[in-house]
């Protein structure tokens, strides 16, 4: 397994070992004291999620308040995403940064978010499945949403503004400023 450290202090991707051969390929999805290890603190994982997209869907940028934020270990089963996060840790000295990069079936690269970063990913391919493996169970009280397309965070997104479909909920989540002023 290697570690690529980002920009954004604590946000890791992680490259597993793959090995393949004629008949397919094996990887190792989670070793509990390998990734504390490679992450650098201890990672408890209590809920697994799996969602499925079309090409165009947006999810996110989700995150949960405290006391039920979560840390997340996300990859691709099937197709392909742009996975984007963003620094909402009002101390961070990257605090409002964002990151994203691609994850999918072919490249096998998982993606550690700590606990303090609001999360979303665009489908590129349809019928994209999606893994995310969570530290605290989902609170519907903690969470929260910023726009996708907020001018204040300006994520390069891969697809233009008409391509992308969004759930009722995710088109009223809240501007940056909005989250600033809470």
């Amino acid at each position: 397994m290697n570690i690529e450290e980002t920009p954004l202090e604590g946000l890791k991707i992680i490259i597993p070992d793959v090995f393949g051969d004629e008949r397919g390929f094996f990887m190792e999805t989670f070793h509990r004291e390998r990734y504390r290890k490679e992450i650098g603190r201890e990672v408890s994982l209590v809920q697994d999620n799996l969602s499925q997209s079309l090409r165009g869907v947006l999810r996110g940028l989700h995150f949960q308040k405290k006391p039920h934020e979560q840390g997340k270990l996300v990859s691709v089963l099937c197709g392909s995403v742009w996975d984007v996060v963003v620094d909402i840790r009002p101390h961070s000295k990257t605090f409002g940064k964002w990151y994203g990069l691609e994850l999918s079936s072919e490249n096998h690269k998982q993606f550690w978010i700590p606990p303090g970063f609001a999360h979303g990913f665009v489908a590129l391919k349809d019928h994209t499945l999606f893994s995310y493996k969570c530290s605290d169970f989902y609170a519907p009280d903690c969470e929260g949403g910023l726009l996708w397309d907020d001018e204040d965070i300006a994520i390069d997104w891969p697809l233009k503004k008409e391509d992308i479909i969004l759930s009722q909920k995710d088109i009223h989540n809240i501007s940056f400023k909005h989250y600033q002023s809470l």
